[in-house]
């Protein structure tokens, strides 16, 4: 594991039990399991989807937006746009989330149907509880940072909340750890996801996602993750394999996060469909 990956683990396992003091675990899963389902992932038929996120700051690139930003504003803009889902950071330390802003996205989002992931560096289920009782549709799990034992605890306590997972490989390691879960027979609504950022320099490399793609269980939608910031770039990774990506500092950095999800999914699905291009005359 990096030390970036261990310090957030470790910051991670830290908020959990701070937590369990506030509340304990068992009347947590109560209040989660209690309050009503959240909307599904629900995929286009025309093959290509965006999970547009949320994110206040990125500790590669800096701050991204102030902590002003309203949540219920842009989650709305990325809703018009046609996302599939949204992505919110709750991350305190160094992506400057939370889960109101969680909160804030559910509440905006509900009436649309349009489901929310909580993404952080989750390590306990605990955590996932948290998530749905905040009425949350799914979450993100990093291979690398835990042992297989306590990704299928998580897994485990994800489909009994009901919650999709979206799975985040780095590498051929934790693509074949991600054959490994998804062939136990118990996966729930699995996403096997690849994210292109070299985990020393917190660099982008986006050809890791054209290199990876090939490897990922081919019976998971698959969702490119990071080095997607223009419509040409959401085109490529979807003429490779992948059915959704997952965009978050270009959306979040552009002067118009609408018309920049437009473009991609439009450019997207064209390349999951050239003939649906070539009849329009495009390109």
């Amino acid at each position: 594991m990096s030390d970036f990956l261990a310090q957030m683990a470790r910051a991670s396992r830290e908020r959990a039990r701070a937590a369990r003091l506030v509340c304990p675990e068992a009347a947590l899963l109560e209040q989660a399991l209690s309050v009503p389902p959240p909307p599904p992932l629900a995929r286009d038929a025309a093959g290509f989807d965006l999970i547009t996120e949320l994110k206040l700051r990125s500790p590669a690139v800096g701050q991204l937006r102030s902590a002003a930003e309203n949540v219920g504003v842009r989650v709305c803009a990325y809703a018009r746009a046609g996302a599939a889902a949204v992505s919110v950071l709750t991350e305190p330390t160094r992506f400057d989330g939370s889960m109101t802003h969680l909160t804030e996205a559910v509440q905006a989002l509900t009436p649309l149907r349009v489901p929310v992931m909580r993404k952080d560096f989750l390590v306990d289920p605990y955590q996932l509880m948290e998530a749905r009782l905040a009425r949350a549709s799914g979450v993100l799990i990093i291979l690398r940072m835990l042992p297989r034992e306590h990704i299928q605890e998580l897994l485990d306590c994800a489909r009994l909340l009901g919650l999709f997972v979206l799975l985040e490989a780095f590498d051929e390691g934790d693509i074949e750890l991600m054959h490994d879960l998804a062939g136990a027979g118990q996966t729930g609504d699995l996403f096997a996801g690849v994210n292109c950022r070299d985990l020393s320099t917190l660099q982008v490399v986006p050809q890791r996602l054209i290199q990876l793609c090939p490897l990922l269980p081919a019976h998971l939608p698959r969702v490119a993750e990071s080095g997607v910031a223009s419509a040409a770039d959401a085109g490529r990774v979807a003429a490779v394999g992948y059915e959704l990506a997952l965009v978050g500092s270009a959306l979040m950095q552009g002067a118009d996060p609408e018309a920049l999800a437009v473009a991609m999914l439009q450019e997207g699905r064209a390349a999951r469909h050239p003939s649906v291009r070539s009849a329009h005359g495009c390109g």
